[in-house]
């Protein structure tokens, strides 16, 4: 039998000798369209869930691996297909959920990608393409850590792996809380791993250990049966463009810091990060002061936000002189870790019947709700984790939060109360996921890789209640 630390050099070795094959089976990946909003040809998400489930059935590590979907409550429709798999953990160890998603953000403007978003690139040290980072890049850390696990211990090892690709995240998971509860048995861990997040830099791993929550709706502002000749009815009647514009704008203070009376801050301390780092990491042009008030990260990680992130009205090829009757915008907000997220949109729904300006008649619907989260980093499986990214990054980890949301991880909590939940990942500030150019920092992804595979190696050798 071999020592703790020859064990620990061959899954090194063997994580690193991987990479070139996750990376080909990552572009792979990335060449295939698998948006799940609707609107999008959802054969892809079955092309891409069938490209997922036939590399997991490539690593002969699994009794089963089966596509699922489960239905989405409250409506007729089914959610898009998942990947599910599990192998039995032997001689008392334990059983490590890795979870990721193998659909991706619509590509939006393919006039700003400097290279075809569907063609993997790698330009600079980076890996150019929509899902490259987010988060088909997850998917495949996971893959090639199991590899690695299974060349230098061979297909044996006594580690419980369950493996949860999902196929909507970026849509929402609607169907998610229905797939847990439906394919319980299957999932069931002592330690789950999200790679769904990112790194402090391209150079320092980070364990995420907050998490803001979010809510998105959709609202239409209607003040006119129809559209008038803005010459003729102009100064006397409100058009909604100018009802929307007005009532929007008190969503936020002179400092454009969200002024919504019953959403809530977290008060935390922060690491330092300044304005410069900001700016370099959000592309804010020198010309463009920041928003908010309070530390820079304290206003990413512990305050909410609120953004219109579409708008339906007349386009300028479009436009005439004409009072529009409506307008209709989708709006996404991020509550603050500690508020539950369907208070937070009852706040603001709140805030904008009371601003709703010259009586304007408001409609919401489609609302989607996410619950923030707080780690608990008092486990063994957090500083197993923390030893595996030291270890293969060659810098200590840090404890960051994280200003997006994961809203499935309340889920996961409530299904599997007992998991111990690590949120990793493998993108970092520059990465730009769901915008244009979104890329991976083949390092950072190296680096993940490997930190993964000395984590299972590191588990395999754990028994559960030493």
């Amino acid at each position: 039998m071999t020592s703790e630390h020859s064990r620990q050099s061959a899954v090194r070795e063997s994580a690193a000798a991987g990479i070139p094959a996750a990376l080909a089976d990552l572009g792979s990946l990335v060449r295939i369209p698998s948006v799940a909003f609707p609107g999008f040809d959802p054969a892809h998400v079955e092309r891409s869930a069938e490209a997922v489930a036939e590399l997991v059935r490539g690593t002969e590590l699994f009794d089963t691996v089966e596509i699922r979907r489960a239905g989405i409550p409250g409506t007729d429709e089914t959610g898009m297909p998942a990947v599910i798999a599990r192998r039995a953990p032997r001689n008392g160890r334990p059983t490590i959920l890795l979870y990721a998603h193998h659909d991706v953000q619509p590509v939006g403007d393919e006039g700003l990608w400097e290279t075809p978003p569907w063609e993997p690139t790698v330009r600079d040290g980076r890996l150019y393409g929509r899902g490259a980072a987010d988060d088909k890049a997850g998917v495949m850390v996971h893959l090639g850590a199991l590899r690695a696990l299974k060349e230098a211990l061979g297909a044996d090892f006594d580690l419980g792996v369950a493996l949860f690709i999902e196929g909507e995240e970026e849509a929402g998971s609607r169907s998610f809380a229905q797939f847990l509860t439906e394919n319980a048995e299957v999932l069931a861990a002592d330690v789950i791993v999200v790679a769904d997040s990112g790194n402090w830099d391209s150079r320092t791993p980070a364990l995420t250990v907050s998490l803001r929550g979010n809510t998105r709706f959709t609202l239409r502002v209607r003040t006119l049966e129809h559209a008038s000749h803005s010459g003729m009815f102009g100064g006397a009647v409100p058009d909604a463009m100018m009802a929307t514009v007005k009532m929007l704008s008190t969503l936020w203070d002179a400092e454009g810091a969200v002024a919504v009376a019953g959403m809530t801050e977290r008060d935390a301390e922060t690491p330092d990060y300044d304005e410069a780092t900001l700016r370099d990491e959000a592309g804010l042009p020198a010309g463009v002061s920041p928003i908010g008030t309070g530390t820079i990260l304290s206003r990413v990680w512990n305050k909410p936000t609120v953004t219109v992130t579409g708008i339906d009205a007349p386009s300028v090829a479009n436009a005439s002189n004409t009072l529009s009757p409506e307008v209709t915008v989708v709006i996404s907000a991020r509550v603050a870790p500690g508020q539950d997220a369907r208070d937070a949109y009852a706040a603001i729904e709140a805030h904008l019947r009371a601003n709703a300006p010259f009586g304007a008649e408001l409609e919401f619907f489609d609302q989607d709700f996410g619950n923030p989260f707080l780690v608990d980093t008092s486990g063994w499986a957090v500083a197993d984790a923390r030893g595996a990214l030291a270890s293969a990054y060659g810098v200590e980890p840090v404890d960051m939060g994280v200003g997006g949301s994961i809203p499935f991880i309340a889920d996961l909590v409530r299904e599997f109360p007992g998991a111990q939940i690590l949120v990793t990942g493998v993108e970092d500030p520059h990465s730009r996921a769901h915008s244009p150019n979104e890329s991976l920092h083949l390092d950072t992804f190296r680096n993940a890789l490997v930190a993964e595979a000395l984590l299972l190696e590191k588990l395999d050798g754990r028994v559960l209640g030493d």
